[in-house]
């Protein structure tokens, strides 16, 4: 009896564990089948939104506007996040090997889930590292963000994620998600993905220069961007390096030997923003973005949308050369810091500093004008604020950081801001632009000094009275006209227009500036000493009109240029785009090219959305062009531009420059310009395959040298133009001209003239010549 009890208690025992095992399984058959329909309703799109197949083959991203150079460097970028995306064969081995090693070392083995990862992160609940692939940490960076900090919310994303990562891997290759996963990730400080990391991170260089200490740094950052920030957190970044290093060397991309010494080098960083109003051709970029908008909304999309330069990642290719932009930009910092100390030396006794020549009541009207084109004054106005108390804001010291010529461009300083405007109203600015005329093309483009601080732009936002640089316009219209040789004699006399005759209110004597008359003086030395007398007769004998009308042959806005006797000396108000393009003619042989700065436009898979054409017309004769050209070489040969030729150098460069910064021995041709007061300085350079124009000058008319020596467009504008030229020179990959200008086959004008014929002999080198105007 006791043994069938015995048996009946172990038949029950079994049953007992048969029905636990049942249930065992049908606990796991029914967790298979909750997370099989878990999956199921994230993939259905239960669970929340689920990106749709065309999302997975086409993920959105803000992708950057990258704007290049005609020589293939990056000039910059338009961006609302600064990613430029690069493809996987971009990407250096040393950056994919860190990457595996750190983040996924079985990245080539799963399908978009790490089954052992997941295992040993919820055995040990993620205390020894986590489960996250590569696929799944870019389904979490493309389609669900920031973890939740509820429960089920997070369980519900990480759900998400890993169905998007299997979609991701059915969807790309292995290489792909790769290249995608380092383009999307926000390094911090600009820098989005990693050819802007790179950049920025390490002075400019792409990831393909990227050493494997540096790869490293940039690996490490992906645990978390803000935590290891190598501007703020230099030893974190170290350490977190150094465990990428060891990581390296754990799946065999490194030897050991290799992660000790790479360990042992110091954190180096070389740190270089990218910004709007930083880096090169800034001013340029800040017209070019302005040009792209206006691109935009002529020629939208197929489907009706209008391109957004800030995140549809076009590609800009542009005319402008790097190596020519540089030397510009060398060109103006080095001559305007010298200058400008020199200005400043002059206006110590100035009591009316930095205006002369002007009024209390003119000088209250530039500030009240200053004022009410602030920044502060329109803030503070939106916001309700009366205007004797804005007005008064600008009597009360604050701190500010204020431009200033010194290595960085800019100082810390307490001030009003009423002294903050007399302050920057002292700087002399400067605009230069440089074009090759038988293209076209804009190599080189300096809109101001410093665009974080100026932002009025010089090249072809500003229009300034030319002075003397447009007499080769009135030359050139005589000559197209009426034939006339360099040769061609005038009386260099007083002459004077009557009142009444080609707009002349009341009779019109213009003077030389110095008072030089008597003789009769050929054409070329006329223009190299640019006398007013013979100009005014030349203008008296062909009209204002046909000037004006070669003016807009030339591409010139003339709407507000009246037909006056007294445009022959310059009274117009013109930009340097403007007259660098004219000027260009000229050595063009007579054709007129329209100024180009965009070659091409791409979208972000390569397809060419614009293309440049060429846009030229015939403006006068070749052989009018090349004497026109002729007589500006005398300039240089024995007129103001003289000194470009000679020992002379700039009386403010002799306690800060060893040596003469130009002496050329090319032929150049050019014309030195200086208005009224000296309130401009022009140089207008021509070689045969470059033509380059320099203005320099205070906003405000009245900002001016006191005199002619520093004040003539000699001595403010023509050293950059031999500055920038000489390193021009010096780079002969550039390939810029130094020879003689081509004469056309059948010259019927006789150039052959000796100009120390004339009873005036030609001006010594380095004399001053003046060119104001007598209006």
């Amino acid at each position: 009896m006791a043994k069938t009890q015995s048996n009946k208690k172990e038949k029950k025992e079994k049953n007992s564990f048969r029905k636990y095992i049942g249930i065992f399984w049908k606990l796991f058959a029914l967790g298979i089948v909750l997370i099989v329909a878990i999956f199921l309703m994230a993939g259905w799109g239960m669970l929340g939104e689920m990106p749709s197949f065309e999302q997975l083959e086409n993920p959105e991203t803000n992708l950057a506007t990258e704007v290049f150079s005609s020589d293939a460097q990056t000039l910059g970028k338009y961006y609302n996040e600064n990613r430029t995306p690069i493809k996987y064969e971009e990407l250096p081995s040393n950056l994919i090997n860190a990457l595996v090693a750190t983040e996924d070392v079985r990245y080539y083995n799963h399908s978009g889930i790490d089954a052992k990862g997941t295992i040993r992160a919820v055995a040990y609940l993620g205390t020894n590292g986590g489960a996250s692939t590569i696929s799944q940490q870019l389904a979490k960076q493309l389609f669900t963000g920031i973890r939740s900090r509820n429960i089920f919310e997070a369980v519900t994303q990480k759900v998400k994620e890993w169905v998007i990562a299997v979609r991701l891997e059915r969807s790309y290759t292995k290489q792909e998600i790769l290249a995608m996963y380092f383009n999307i990730y926000d390094f911090n400080n600009n820098a989005v993905g990693i050819r802007s990391a790179s950049r920025i991170y390490f002075g400019g260089k792409d990831p393909q220069e990227l050493k494997v200490e540096e790869a490293a740094v940039l690996v490490g950052m992906f645990k978390n961007s803000s935590l290891y920030n190598p501007r703020r957190n230099p030893e974190g970044v170290t350490n977190r390096r150094n465990v990428v290093l060891k990581q390296m060397e754990r799946a065999e991309f490194i030897t050991e030997q290799e992660k000790d010494s790479l360990q042992a080098l110091p954190l180096e960083i070389d740190y270089r923003p990218e910004s709007h109003q930083s880096g090169l051709a800034t001013y340029f970029r800040m017209y070019l973005r302005d040009f792209l908008k206006g691109w935009a909304k002529e020629n939208p999309q197929a489907n009706g949308d209008t391109y957004n330069i800030y995140r549809d990642g076009l590609k800009v290719y542009t005319s402008i050369d790097s190596r020519m932009q540089t030397y510009a930009e060398e060109a103006v910092e080095e001559h305007m810091r010298n200058l400008q100390r020199e200005f400043d030396k002059q206006n110590v006794k100035n009591k009316t500093a930095p205006f002369r020549k002007i009024s209390s009541d003119e000088r209250d009207r530039i500030m009240e004008r200053a004022m009410k084109n602030s920044v502060r004054w329109w803030e503070m106005k939106n916001k309700g604020i009366s205007e004797d108390k804005i007005r008064a804001s600008f009597d009360k010291k604050t701190p500010m950081s204020v431009f200033a010529w010194n290595e960085k461009k800019e100082k810390d300083t307490i001030m009003t801001p009423r002294d903050s405007i007399l302050y920057y109203k002292s700087f002399l600015n400067a605009g230069m632009m440089s074009m090759e005329p038988q293209t076209g093309e804009v190599k080189a483009w300096v809109g101001g000094i410093d665009l974080r601080h100026f932002k009025y732009e010089h090249v072809k936002q500003a229009r300034r009275q030319v002075g003397s640089t447009f007499k080769p316009f009135v030359y050139a219209t005589a000559i197209d006209q009426l034939h006339l040789s360099p040769c061609y004699e005038l009386p260099n006399t007083l002459h004077t227009i009557p009142a009444g005759k080609h707009g002349v209110t009341k009779d019109w004597t213009p003077k030389n500036s110095g008072g030089k008359y008597g003789g009769m003086v050929s054409l070329k030395y006329a223009l190299a000493n640019s006398l007013n007398t013979i100009t005014s007769r030349l203008i008296d004998k062909i009209g204002p009109e046909p000037v004006i009308d070669l003016l807009d042959k030339l591409g010139m806005d003339t709407r507000n240029i009246d037909p006056v006797a007294a445009i022959a000396l310059g009274s117009v108000d013109l930009s340097v785009f403007e007259m660098v393009s004219a000027y260009s003619t000229f050595a063009n042989k007579g054709v007129y090219v329209k100024p180009v700065i965009v070659t091409r436009i791409e979208d972000k898979n390569g397809t060419v959305l614009y293309q440049h054409v060429p846009e030229s017309r015939d403006v006068m004769s070749e052989e009018a062009a090349y004497v026109t050209i002729n007589l500006m070489e005398g300039v240089t040969q024995g007129g103001s531009g003289t000194r470009l030729k000679t020992t002379w150098s700039p009386p403010y460069y002799k306690d800060v420059v060893t040596g003469h910064p130009y002496a050329f021995k090319n032929p150049i041709a050019g014309k030195t310009g200086t208005t009224q007061n000296q309130s401009d300085g022009w140089f207008m350079g021509i070689v045969p395959n470059l033509t380059t124009g320099v203005w320099v000058g205070g906003e405000d008319r009245s900002v001016h040298f006191p005199g002619i020596r520093y004040g003539q467009g000699a001595t403010m504008a023509l050293p950059i133009w031999g500055l920038y030229m000489k390193k021009v020179y010096e780079d002969e990959d550039l390939k810029v001209s130094d020879g003689a200008f081509e004469k056309p086959e059948e010259l019927t004008i006789d150039i052959d003239c000796d100009t120390s014929s004339s009873e005036n002999a030609a001006t010594e080198a380095g004399e001053e010549i003046t060119e104001e105007l007598d209006l």
